[in-house]
């Protein structure tokens, strides 16, 4: 939640038909209207237990009871159940499209012949593993590895951009931002993480074993005899095993300077001379491009290393699994439910498969976002809203510049750049000014796997087609449905799809202090992200500058080592503590975006004297505050889902999203007058912002 995260297909699409019925007792069907849930629900909270001694209990005790994960789920969340009551609505939007064959505009039609196609469960099945066949003829008529750039690029574009060994995209220039350049970076791992590969603990070997053994099973039913798929999956094993040495860590990736090396295709040769790039580029359909970050250099050195010490049947072997991968979640179900059983039963402890409506609504808004978006927008989005939610957003801007000029620890010069770089941020709230064009995309009524491949396709063109171009600043990382926000440290924009502007995370409804304590919080989360260890090190352009004083950079991070060391101590699960260098930037956004709700929310207080009531449903309205901020991060996890993401996730698990801010804010402790000493009043508290 509220930073850019991707998403791997295969949560997407993970699914076949075999557990839909046995998802609910009743049958499911389409809404037509939203569910309406309270920002702050009362029924949600445990008022028995002390919210000094766990707050978190205090304001989601109840929930937690009562919204146990459900089976087709890894965890389930407010956010999660938001999504959910979204994902229904569009069912029905999108239901009416594909059986309505008269009256469609273009975009109408894409999206709704994409999900009739994505639930004939019947036409899927009756294809079997034919969508395979051109993938794989592909891959076994290569000749030599000199026939790699072409077969790797084709993979690339209509499977996935970093499956393949490697990733290869556009972004912008981290020296200058204004420009779209190529990206090459590490990838081609079939396991969440490379630690997955390295580590020598017990859980990990079992966890190896597992997906080597699901590796062969994959082999197995592409039609290979048992001992040679046992090959097969130990070739993969050894090729994945060498690329995840190489591969930096996620808390590596941190750090922009880390992933920034510009270099021409010359240089860029030189670092792979296995590989000709002039020929993939070629195949690529960008032969002039000349100009490269590769994120990863001993990455791409590790890389041409496997291509000198493998052979071509190993690398055809390597290749057939990602294909396989990439496509087992849109085959019939004898594919589908092992990639489920492995990734999301083995990995994440998810009991069912989604139900495929659910899935097919994933799909059409992954492919067709901005389609299915106008839709969503038009019905559940208006301008009465979006007013409102700019309103705040430019309150907790206001905030953010009284705080940056209160900072005792902060120079002038500093503070100028700041307020510059704060100046300087753009407010998307809702949905694009311009709708993405996707009449290229060629969305067929009876051909799910086809349209699924041809959407990849258009989206990875498009991204490749935007190298050497003018930035489209307008641009959203995210479609309006989602229930997500991020800031973009290169656009130095905040992104609000209508998605997550509805109840209970942003009430209309509701009395100003639980939507500034949810909603406020939010928007001053992302609003911080532009000065946490990652965002602050991006000027008011987006451009990769350290604009910071000497003496000023290091009172940042000795203020961002407090949420460090306080983060650090916090378990996950098991043994498992938070990586609290990972989640750094989302903790200090956490604690810097409540400081900044309530300084808006008081502000707004002081110009409507007649919302200072003493009482509401038991509580003060600074109360009231603190529980509308906890209620958004009520969840429960599945172990096995909290140890992916003990690896994997930026972010801290949702009880200490709360407990972990609240403590180092003295206005909590005044609120529920907690004494000295109890465990959410500390002694020693953090502040960066």
């Amino acid at each position: 939640m509220l930073h850019l995260t991707r998403i791997a297909l295969a949560v997407s699409l993970g699914a076949t038909a075999a557990f839909a019925s046995a998802q609910t007792s009743q049958p499911e069907r389409p809404a037509t209207t939203f569910p309406y849930t309270p920002g702050l629900d009362v029924s949600s909270m445990d008022k028995g237990a002390d919210p000094c001694v766990d707050f978190y209990q205090y304001a989601c005790g109840g929930w937690m009871k009562n919204n146990p994960v459900p089976a087709d789920q890894a965890r389930w969340s407010v956010y999660s159940k938001l999504a959910q009551d979204n994902q229904r609505y569009l069912w029905g939007i999108l239901d009416g499209l594909a059986q309505q064959r008269e009256g469609r505009n273009s975009a109408q039609q894409k999206i709704g012949d994409y999900f009739g196609a994505c639930m004939d469960e019947g036409a899927i099945a009756k294809r079997g593993a034919a969508p395979l066949t051109p993938w794989f003829e592909r891959i076994d008529a290569m000749k030599s590895t000199r026939e790699l750039p072409q077969v790797l690029a084709a993979l690339q574009l209509a499977l996935s951009d970093d499956d393949f060994f490697f990733g290869f995209s556009s972004n912008q220039d981290f020296g200058d931002s204004s420009r779209v350049i190529a990206f090459a970076s590490g990838g081609g791992l079939g396991l969440p993480d490379r630690d997955y590969y390295l580590k020598t603990d017990a859980r990990s070997k079992d966890i190896r074993a597992k997906y080597e053994a699901h590796l062969a099973t994959m082999f197995g039913l592409a039609g290979e005899a048992p001992e040679v798929a046992k090959r097969s999956a130990a070739t993969v094993m050894r090729i994945e095993t060498a690329l995840a040495k190489a591969s930096l860590t996620r808390v590596e990736k941190r750090d922009p300077y880390k992933l920034f090396h510009k270099m021409d295709l010359k240089a860029l040769q030189k670092l792979t001379p296995g590989f000709d790039w002039k020929a993939y580029l070629a195949a690529l359909d960008q032969p002039g491009v000349n100009s490269f970050n590769v994120t990863e250099p001993a990455f791409f050195k590790a890389f041409n290393r496997q291509l000198r010490k493998d052979n071509l049947a190993a690398i055809k072997t390597y290749l057939r699994w990602h294909v396989l991968e990439a496509m087992a979640p849109v085959l019939s179900p004898q594919f589908d439910q092992p990639h489920f059983a492995f990734f999301m039963q083995t990995l994440r402890g998810v009991e069912r498969q989604q139900p495929r409506w659910k899935r097919c609504v994933q799909l059409v808004d992954r492919q067709l976002g901005e389609a299915l978006g106008q839709e969503f927008v038009a019905r559940a989005f208006s301008p009465e809203l979006k007013a409102k939610a700019l309103h705040m957003t430019r309150q907790i801007e206001e905030a953010m510049a009284k705080d940056i000029e209160s900072l005792a620890w902060m120079s002038a010069d500093t503070k100028k750049r700041a307020q510059e770089k704060l100046d300087a941020i753009v407010n998307k709230i809702g949905y694009p000014d311009t709708w993405r064009d996707y009449s290229s995309y060629d969305v067929r009524a009876d051909d799910f796997a086809g349209n699924v491949v041809r959407g990849k396709a258009f989206e990875n063109r498009r991204q490749l087609a935007k190298i050497g171009k003018p930035l489209d600043r307008a641009e959203w990382l995210m479609t309006p449905p989602t229930v997500n926000a991020y800031f973009n440290p290169q656009m130095n924009d905040i992104n609000f799809p209508a998605g997550v502007l509805q109840p209970p995370l942003f009430d209309p409804k509701m009395d100003d202090a639980p939507n500034y304590g949810n909603t406020g919080g939010t928007i001053g989360h992302e609003l911080t992200h532009a000065f946490d260890d990652e965002g602050r090190q991006f000027d008011a352009q987006g451009n990769l500058k350290d604009w910071w004083t000497k003496k000023d950079g290091k009172a940042f991070e000795e203020r961002a080592a407090c949420i460090v060391e306080q983060y650090g101590k916090y378990k996950v699960v098991d043994d498992i503590k938070i990586n609290s260098k990972l989640t750094l930037g989302e903790d200090v956004a956490d604690l810097g975006g409540l400081i900044l709700g309530w300084m808006a929310w008081k502000n707004q207080m002081a110009s409507m004297p007649q919302q200072a009531q003493p009482l509401r449903d038991g509580l003060t309205p600074e109360q009231r505050f603190f529980v509308g901020y906890a209620q958004w991060a009520c969840e429960n996890d599945r172990p096995e889902n909290l140890r992916v993401s003990a690896a994997t996730d930026p972010h801290s698990p949702g009880k200490y999203r709360v407990n972990g801010v609240v403590i180092n804010m003295p206005e909590f402790e005044k609120a529920f007058n907690c004494k000295p000493g109890q465990p959410m009043a500390a002694v020693k508290r953090c502040r960066v912002w």
